[in-house]
């Protein structure tokens, strides 16, 4: 692999996105008030037909390190596996080793001035940490900062900050659903650490619900059960998590359907994820945690890797 040039905090932004106009401004705006900008941030317009297309373009025309990327109308929004393509497409445009950091991010967040420098300053801190977020909030109805529950040891698609070397090495993103998951557990299985802090400065806001669908919430959670079927999650620890989620909104009936989406797919004996090895690394991982928890179960496995762990140049 070819060593990188890149500046030590250069980040590279890429946002698939499709008819987000209600929603891309206030990510528009808290991206321009960056303490740390990133070196380029390239949006995929996933063929919207709302405002969208001119939207971005007065961004972009007002900023040199904005880029806009077409993609035609698919005539739908895509979640998952076109959500991925149209990152892929965006990131196609660009030479990934000029850059030393590289995240996914959605066009329905409202980021804190600091975030990205808060994540480069970790970041540079642990060199074992390989993709970070901060943690993700909704607001209800009435006001009310609903915290989405993002694990410590996982990272959020939403805003999936990564360095380089650590994408290049886990292969990159698979497209498919569960994309978020799997790069946490591949890049834990090669000795890097996937985390999201718990710190106000690092809090954003989801202006979207996490787990919604285009269709309805409920598409979503079975959407999910199918994403952790195709990454071979143990059927009891998964079941022991649906059962959880019931006591969350949309409350029972979220939990079913997420259980819905898993049964259904070994049901038909949809394909899995074709990394075997990485699928037992979960399932096994996936047990511990059900005895153990995950906190100790994270610390023994970045433990046990960390005398093995060489970080990849470039």
């Amino acid at each position: 692999m070819t060593q990188s040039t890149a500046p030590s905090r250069a980040y590279l932004v890429i946002s698939p996105g499709r008819n987000e106009a209600d929603y891309m401004r206030r990510t528009l705006d808290s991206m321009v008030a960056q303490t740390q900008r990133p070196a380029r941030w390239v949006i995929v317009d996933d063929g919207s037909t709302d405002d969208s297309p001119q939207i971005l373009a007065d961004y972009a025309a007002q900023h040199d390190w904005i880029t806009v990327v077409r993609r035609e109308d698919r005539g739908h929004r895509a979640v998952g596996p076109g959500v991925i393509e149209a990152f892929y497409a965006g990131l196609d445009t660009v030479s990934l080793s000029d850059y030393t950091y590289l995240c996914k991010l959605d066009l329905d967040l409202d980021l804190p001035p600091g975030y990205f420098a808060g994540l480069i300053d970790r970041m540079q801190a642990d060199p074992r940490v390989g993709t970070c977020s901060g943690k993700t909030y909704y607001v209800d109805k009435a006001g009310r900062k609903i915290s989405e529950k993002i694990s410590d040891e996982m990272s959020v698609g939403a805003s999936k900050f990564m360095r380089v070397s650590c994408f290049n090495q886990i292969g990159g993103f698979v497209r498919e659903v569960m994309w978020d998951g799997i790069d946490c557990h591949k890049a834990r299985m090669l000795g890097w650490k996937a985390v999201s802090w718990r710190d106000p400065d690092l809090a954003f806001e989801h202006l979207r619900p996490m787990g919604s669908s285009q269709q309805s919430i409920y598409a979503g959670r079975r959407r999910h059960g199918f994403g952790q079927y195709y990454m071979g999650s143990d059927p009891l620890y998964f079941t022991a998590t649906a059962i959880r989620k019931m006591a969350h909104p949309p409350y029972v009936l979220g939990g079913l359907a997420t259980l819905q989406g898993y049964l259904g797919a070994w049901w038909r004996r949809a394909p899995q994820h074709g990394d075997a090895d990485l699928r037992t690394f979960v399932r096994a991982y996936q047990r511990e945690v059900l005895w153990r928890g995950k906190a100790r179960t994270v610390a023994r496995i970045e433990a046990e890797r960390a005398g093995v762990w060489v970080q990849p140049q470039g």
